[in-house]
């Protein structure tokens, strides 16, 4: 019979299995910090950071805590097989899902009270960005309503110099148990306490302008800064700057999400950018130059090549975006399509008359060549109609 060894999500954030929800929340974010891909995009740190979120992801749901704590894995399917043969016994949810059944969710035990101050949830705003805006970086204002700390109260909840009691309900538990009948039985059950919600305490006396939440609603405004380089669905974290959690607790952090508006000239590829340059036909055959706004350095002049081809790329070095913490820049890519007139006058069409008289030898060649070489276009157009 296999055996299945649960994960020890405790060691992955490095705390202690009586960890608190905030000392869990710290030493996650700690770690995030570290090897979150933003900041340390090596592959052994993106499975490092993708181990962490799973931790926590399992350690801040109760009751998923609760089944590691008896010994399952709730990430696993069939988490408790190993545990008196449940696994294999029709009750597919695991370990979990079999105290769920028969004790009402936490296995018969109490982890006690939860606490009036709970940490408060992140966010994510999206602020949006110009190329322009972009490429050097600028600082956004961006408006939020969130809870922010009770200035009456600063986060007691309480009215005065009124003080939480003891739950009557739970007498402080933070639970209430039960006994239910079973087909094993008569068993016992706990849940959250109705009348406290899980804390333990009531507020007889709160705050008359947040209710006793700790907390109210408001409007503010969050300066974020935005480095040079970013693009669209980069995240901006602002540590600290989200809700206030209930109780005041500690705040929750923002993250702004970039959204990149499209550019009328230039089309942004990672670092490079790419633009068009209609060219016409004379200047194409005989050479020019013509002045480009770049993004970063203004006018700058692209030298056309006497006899350049429709299709051809001018790359200019260092004349692209800035990548991100780096000095270090991309590359502008001048695309090259040589027009042809559509309408001639009297002189035009006579000139062009004489020219091709002049290059009808040449034109014969191109002829006569262009289905030889294998590169060509003819050869081309051949060869995917032949597939």
């Amino acid at each position: 019979m296999s055996t299945h060894v649960a994960r020890d999500y405790y060691g992955t954030l490095g705390v202690d299995s009586k960890a608190s929800d905030q000392e869990i929340k710290r030493a996650y974010r700690k770690l995030a910090r570290e090897f979150h891909p933003d900041v340390n995009p090596d592959e052994s740190a993106q499975a490092r950071f993708k181990d962490i979120s799973a931790a926590y992801e399992v350690l801040s749901d109760p009751e998923k805590r609760r089944v590691v704590d008896l010994g399952g894995d709730p990430l696993e399917s069939g988490g408790g097989g190993g545990a008196g043969g449940f696994g294999g016994a029709g009750f597919g949810g695991g370990l979990g899902d079999v105290f769920e059944a028969f004790f009402g969710g936490n296995g018969g035990g109490s982890r006690g009270p939860r606490g009036r101050v709970q940490p408060g949830s992140d966010s994510l705003l999206r602020t949006t960005l110009t190329l322009e805006e972009c490429a050097t970086g600028v600082t956004k204002h961006i408006a939020v309503e969130t809870a922010v700390l009770c200035d009456v109260c600063t986060g007691a909840g309480t009215n005065g110099d009124s003080k939480p009691v003891r739950c009557e309900t739970c007498n402080g538990a933070g639970e209430v148990q039960s006994v239910q009948r079973s087909f094993l039985g008569q068993v016992m059950t706990a849940r959250p306490c109705p009348t406290c919600r899980g804390a333990g305490e009531t507020i007889p006396d709160p705050c008359r302008k947040c209710g006793g939440d700790g907390r109210v609603r408001a409007r503010r405004e969050l300066a974020v800064k935005v480095p040079a380089g970013v693009g669209s669905g980069m995240r901006i974290r602002l540590a600290a700057q989200g809700e206030v959690g209930p109780g005041g607790g500690p705040a929750g952090d923002v993250y702004a999400e970039v959204v990149e508006k499209s550019h009328d000239v230039f089309v942004r590829d990672g670092d490079d950018l790419h633009c068009t340059i209609r060219v016409p036909m004379a200047d194409a055959a005989l050479g020019t130059s013509v002045s480009v706004d770049a993004i970063l350095d203004g006018p700058t002049n692209i030298t056309i090549d006497a006899g350049t081809q429709p299709g051809s790329v001018q790359v200019l070095r260092g004349h692209g975006m800035p990548k991100l913490r780096s000095g270090v820049r991309g590359d502008l890519h001048a695309h090259l399509e040589v027009v042809v007139p559509s309408r001639l006058d009297s002189t035009e069409t006579k000139l062009l008359q004489q020219l091709r008289t002049h290059r009808e030898r040449d034109n014969a060649e191109v002829v006569t060549t262009a289905s030889q070489h294998t590169g060509g276009l003819f050869s081309r157009l051949r060869d995917a109609f032949s597939r």
